[in-house]
Protein backbone atom coordinates (compact mmCIF):
# COMPACT_ATOMS: atom_id res chain seq x y z
CA UNK A 1 0.00 0.00 0.00
CA UNK A 2 3.06 2.28 0.05
CA UNK A 3 2.16 5.70 -1.44
CA UNK A 4 -1.26 4.47 -2.63
CA UNK A 5 -3.66 7.44 -2.47
CA UNK A 6 -7.17 6.54 -1.36
CA UNK A 7 -10.06 8.96 -0.87
CA UNK A 8 -12.71 7.74 1.57
CA UNK A 9 -16.16 9.30 1.31
CA UNK A 10 -18.69 8.20 3.90
CA UNK A 11 -22.03 8.91 5.54
CA UNK A 12 -20.57 8.14 8.97
CA UNK A 13 -17.17 7.75 10.63
CA UNK A 14 -16.26 7.15 14.28
CA UNK A 15 -15.49 8.96 16.55
CA UNK A 16 -17.64 11.75 15.07
CA UNK A 17 -20.81 9.65 14.95
CA UNK A 18 -22.04 6.65 16.97
CA UNK A 19 -20.57 3.23 16.36
CA UNK A 20 -22.21 1.21 13.60
CA UNK A 21 -21.02 -1.30 11.04
CA UNK A 22 -20.66 1.54 8.53
CA UNK A 23 -18.98 4.11 10.81
CA UNK A 24 -16.50 1.61 12.25
CA UNK A 25 -15.54 0.25 8.82
CA UNK A 26 -15.12 3.79 7.46
CA UNK A 27 -12.53 4.33 10.20
CA UNK A 28 -10.83 0.94 10.21
CA UNK A 29 -9.99 0.69 6.50
CA UNK A 30 -8.23 4.07 6.16
CA UNK A 31 -6.41 3.37 9.44
CA UNK A 32 -5.11 0.12 7.91
CA UNK A 33 -4.03 1.93 4.72
CA UNK A 34 -2.18 4.59 6.75
CA UNK A 35 -0.40 1.98 8.83
CA UNK A 36 0.74 0.20 5.66
CA UNK A 37 2.24 3.26 4.02
CA UNK A 38 -0.69 4.61 2.03
CA UNK A 39 -2.06 8.15 1.93
CA UNK A 40 -5.67 8.84 2.83
CA UNK A 41 -8.23 11.62 2.98
CA UNK A 42 -11.63 11.09 4.63
CA UNK A 43 -14.74 13.16 3.84
CA UNK A 44 -18.05 13.15 5.70
CA UNK A 45 -20.93 15.65 5.98
CA UNK A 46 -20.81 18.15 8.86
CA UNK A 47 -24.14 17.10 10.34
CA UNK A 48 -25.50 19.33 13.08
CA UNK A 49 -25.22 16.45 15.54
CA UNK A 50 -21.40 16.52 15.30
CA UNK A 51 -19.99 18.53 18.21
CA UNK A 52 -17.45 20.96 16.72
CA UNK A 53 -15.89 21.97 20.03
CA UNK A 54 -15.47 18.45 21.36
CA UNK A 55 -13.90 17.21 18.14
CA UNK A 56 -11.90 20.42 17.50
CA UNK A 57 -13.19 21.17 14.02
CA UNK A 58 -12.00 24.32 12.34
CA UNK A 59 -12.86 25.92 9.03
CA UNK A 60 -10.29 25.82 6.23
CA UNK A 61 -10.66 29.27 4.71
CA UNK A 62 -8.58 28.51 1.60
CA UNK A 63 -10.92 25.63 0.71
CA UNK A 64 -14.19 27.31 1.64
CA UNK A 65 -15.91 30.12 -0.18
CA UNK A 66 -17.03 28.57 -3.45
CA UNK A 67 -20.67 28.11 -4.41
CA UNK A 68 -22.09 24.90 -5.87
CA UNK A 69 -24.99 25.08 -8.28
CA UNK A 70 -27.72 22.74 -7.01
CA UNK A 71 -30.92 22.70 -9.06
CA UNK A 72 -30.19 26.22 -10.36
CA UNK A 73 -29.49 27.66 -6.89
CA UNK A 74 -26.06 28.73 -5.64
CA UNK A 75 -25.28 26.96 -2.37
CA UNK A 76 -22.19 28.02 -0.35
CA UNK A 77 -19.64 25.30 0.40
CA UNK A 78 -17.86 25.39 3.75
CA UNK A 79 -14.98 23.01 4.51
CA UNK A 80 -13.96 22.11 8.03
CA UNK A 81 -11.23 19.75 9.17
CA UNK A 82 -10.23 17.74 12.22
CA UNK A 83 -7.72 15.04 13.11
CA UNK A 84 -8.78 11.72 14.59
CA UNK A 85 -7.20 11.50 18.07
CA UNK A 86 -4.12 9.26 18.30
CA UNK A 87 -4.21 8.65 14.54
CA UNK A 88 -2.44 10.55 11.79
CA UNK A 89 -5.69 10.84 9.86
CA UNK A 90 -7.35 14.04 8.69
CA UNK A 91 -11.10 14.22 8.22
CA UNK A 92 -12.71 16.86 6.03
CA UNK A 93 -16.30 17.94 6.71
CA UNK A 94 -18.60 19.17 3.95
CA UNK A 95 -20.80 21.88 5.44
CA UNK A 96 -23.65 24.13 4.38
CA UNK A 97 -26.12 25.89 6.68
CA UNK A 98 -29.14 24.97 4.57
CA UNK A 99 -28.37 21.26 4.28
CA UNK A 100 -26.57 20.34 7.50
CA UNK A 101 -26.77 22.93 10.29
CA UNK A 102 -28.77 21.63 13.24
CA UNK A 103 -29.74 18.47 11.36
CA UNK A 104 -29.09 14.75 11.64
CA UNK A 105 -28.17 12.16 9.06
CA UNK A 106 -31.34 11.70 7.01
CA UNK A 107 -34.48 12.10 9.11
CA UNK A 108 -36.16 13.82 12.02
CA UNK A 109 -38.74 12.12 14.24
CA UNK A 110 -38.90 9.22 11.80
CA UNK A 111 -39.58 11.37 8.71
CA UNK A 112 -37.01 11.67 5.93
CA UNK A 113 -35.81 15.21 5.23
CA UNK A 114 -37.52 16.62 2.15
CA UNK A 115 -34.23 17.72 0.57
CA UNK A 116 -32.14 14.57 1.09
CA UNK A 117 -31.63 14.25 -2.66
CA UNK A 118 -30.16 17.76 -2.81
CA UNK A 119 -27.96 17.01 0.19
CA UNK A 120 -26.55 13.96 -1.63
CA UNK A 121 -25.85 15.97 -4.81
CA UNK A 122 -24.25 18.77 -2.80
CA UNK A 123 -22.08 16.31 -0.89
CA UNK A 124 -20.85 14.48 -4.00
CA UNK A 125 -19.97 17.70 -5.82
CA UNK A 126 -18.54 19.30 -2.69
CA UNK A 127 -16.10 16.46 -2.09
CA UNK A 128 -14.74 16.41 -5.64
CA UNK A 129 -14.49 20.20 -5.87
CA UNK A 130 -12.52 20.21 -2.61
CA UNK A 131 -10.20 17.46 -3.83
CA UNK A 132 -9.61 19.57 -6.95
CA UNK A 133 -8.65 22.53 -4.75
CA UNK A 134 -6.29 20.28 -2.80
CA UNK A 135 -4.80 19.17 -6.15
CA UNK A 136 -4.74 15.65 -4.75
CA UNK A 137 -5.27 12.90 -7.34
CA UNK A 138 -6.53 9.69 -5.69
CA UNK A 139 -5.71 6.26 -7.08
CA UNK A 140 -8.96 4.98 -5.55
CA UNK A 141 -12.16 6.60 -4.35
CA UNK A 142 -14.01 4.40 -1.85
CA UNK A 143 -17.63 5.39 -1.09
CA UNK A 144 -19.66 4.27 1.92
CA UNK A 145 -23.29 4.97 2.82
CA UNK A 146 -26.36 6.60 1.32
CA UNK A 147 -25.13 10.20 1.07
CA UNK A 148 -22.00 9.04 -0.79
CA UNK A 149 -23.99 6.87 -3.19
CA UNK A 150 -23.97 9.48 -5.98
CA UNK A 151 -20.18 9.81 -5.94
CA UNK A 152 -19.59 7.00 -8.49
CA UNK A 153 -22.21 8.51 -10.84
CA UNK A 154 -20.75 12.01 -10.60
CA UNK A 155 -17.18 10.76 -11.02
CA UNK A 156 -18.07 8.81 -14.17
CA UNK A 157 -20.45 11.35 -15.70
CA UNK A 158 -20.26 14.92 -14.37
CA UNK A 159 -16.48 14.78 -13.76
CA UNK A 160 -15.63 12.36 -16.58
CA UNK A 161 -13.28 14.90 -18.22
CA UNK A 162 -11.58 15.97 -14.98
CA UNK A 163 -7.80 15.31 -15.42
CA UNK A 164 -7.35 14.78 -11.66
CA UNK A 165 -9.60 11.70 -11.85
CA UNK A 166 -8.35 10.33 -15.19
CA UNK A 167 -6.75 7.24 -13.61
CA UNK A 168 -8.94 6.95 -10.52
CA UNK A 169 -10.87 3.76 -9.76
CA UNK A 170 -14.14 4.02 -7.84
CA UNK A 171 -15.15 1.40 -5.26
CA UNK A 172 -18.41 1.30 -3.30
CA UNK A 173 -19.13 -0.64 -0.11
CA UNK A 174 -22.69 -1.77 0.58
CA UNK A 175 -24.32 -2.17 3.98
CA UNK A 176 -27.66 -2.88 5.59
CA UNK A 177 -30.18 -0.25 4.37
CA UNK A 178 -29.91 2.95 6.41
CA UNK A 179 -33.51 4.07 5.87
CA UNK A 180 -36.89 2.83 4.64
CA UNK A 181 -39.15 4.49 2.10
CA UNK A 182 -38.35 6.80 -0.78
CA UNK A 183 -36.53 10.10 -0.79
CA UNK A 184 -38.72 13.08 -1.64
CA UNK A 185 -38.44 15.57 -4.46
CA UNK A 186 -37.73 15.09 -8.16
CA UNK A 187 -34.39 13.32 -7.84
CA UNK A 188 -33.96 12.59 -11.56
CA UNK A 189 -34.67 16.21 -12.55
CA UNK A 190 -32.16 17.59 -10.06
CA UNK A 191 -29.37 15.29 -11.22
CA UNK A 192 -30.23 15.82 -14.88
CA UNK A 193 -29.84 19.56 -14.26
CA UNK A 194 -26.09 18.82 -14.08
CA UNK A 195 -26.15 17.49 -17.64
CA UNK A 196 -26.29 13.81 -16.68
CA UNK A 197 -28.33 11.71 -19.12
CA UNK A 198 -31.76 10.84 -17.70
CA UNK A 199 -31.47 7.40 -19.31
CA UNK A 200 -28.76 6.60 -16.76
CA UNK A 201 -31.11 7.44 -13.89
CA UNK A 202 -34.05 5.08 -14.43
CA UNK A 203 -33.52 3.40 -11.07
CA UNK A 204 -34.09 6.73 -9.30
CA UNK A 205 -37.65 7.23 -10.54
CA UNK A 206 -38.56 5.66 -7.20
CA UNK A 207 -35.59 6.84 -5.12
CA UNK A 208 -35.36 4.21 -2.40
CA UNK A 209 -32.17 3.26 -0.59
CA UNK A 210 -31.85 0.24 -2.89
CA UNK A 211 -32.29 2.45 -5.98
CA UNK A 212 -29.42 4.70 -4.84
CA UNK A 213 -27.21 1.66 -4.35
CA UNK A 214 -28.09 0.27 -7.79
CA UNK A 215 -26.88 3.52 -9.35
CA UNK A 216 -23.67 3.20 -7.34
CA UNK A 217 -23.10 -0.39 -8.53
CA UNK A 218 -23.54 0.62 -12.16
CA UNK A 219 -20.92 3.37 -11.97
CA UNK A 220 -18.35 1.69 -9.72
CA UNK A 221 -15.22 -0.13 -10.85
CA UNK A 222 -15.38 -2.48 -7.89
CA UNK A 223 -18.01 -3.55 -5.35
CA UNK A 224 -17.63 -4.56 -1.72
CA UNK A 225 -20.42 -6.33 0.14
CA UNK A 226 -19.46 -5.02 3.57
CA UNK A 227 -22.48 -6.46 5.38
CA UNK A 228 -24.27 -9.78 5.17
CA UNK A 229 -27.52 -7.83 5.66
CA UNK A 230 -27.83 -6.19 2.23
CA UNK A 231 -31.17 -7.01 0.63
CA UNK A 232 -31.69 -9.62 -2.07
CA UNK A 233 -32.59 -7.09 -4.78
CA UNK A 234 -29.27 -5.30 -4.39
CA UNK A 235 -27.42 -8.60 -4.09
CA UNK A 236 -28.89 -9.66 -7.44
CA UNK A 237 -27.87 -6.36 -9.06
CA UNK A 238 -24.31 -6.89 -7.85
CA UNK A 239 -24.21 -10.51 -9.04
CA UNK A 240 -25.10 -9.60 -12.63
CA UNK A 241 -22.96 -6.44 -12.77
CA UNK A 242 -19.76 -8.20 -13.90
CA UNK A 243 -17.84 -5.93 -11.54
CA UNK A 244 -15.05 -7.24 -9.28
CA UNK A 245 -16.70 -8.13 -5.97
CA UNK A 246 -15.34 -8.57 -2.47
CA UNK A 247 -17.90 -10.42 -0.36
CA UNK A 248 -18.80 -9.97 3.31
CA UNK A 249 -17.49 -13.43 4.13
CA UNK A 250 -14.06 -12.40 2.81
CA UNK A 251 -13.83 -9.21 4.86
CA UNK A 252 -15.33 -10.41 8.14
CA UNK A 253 -12.11 -11.64 9.70
CA UNK A 254 -9.32 -9.52 8.25
CA UNK A 255 -8.55 -6.14 6.70
CA UNK A 256 -6.02 -7.89 4.46
CA UNK A 257 -8.86 -8.63 2.03
CA UNK A 258 -9.30 -4.89 1.38
CA UNK A 259 -5.63 -4.44 0.60
CA UNK A 260 -5.70 -7.37 -1.82
CA UNK A 261 -8.84 -5.99 -3.50
CA UNK A 262 -7.29 -2.54 -3.90
CA UNK A 263 -4.00 -3.90 -5.20
CA UNK A 264 -5.07 -6.80 -7.37
CA UNK A 265 -8.78 -6.83 -8.24
CA UNK A 266 -9.69 -3.37 -9.61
Amino acid sequence: MVDKKILYISSEVVPYLPESELSITSFSIPKMVNERGGQTRIFIPKYGVINERRHQLHEVIRLSGMNLLINDIDMPLIIKVASIPKERMQVYFIDNEEYFKGRGLFQKEGKLFEDNEERAVFFAKGVIETVKKLNWSPDIIHAHGWIASLVPLYCKEYYKDEPLLANTKVVTSFYEPEFDGNLRGDFVKKIAFDGIDKNKLDALKKPSHTALMKIAVEHSDGVIIASAKINNELRETISISNKPVLSSSQVSDSLDAYEDFYQNKI
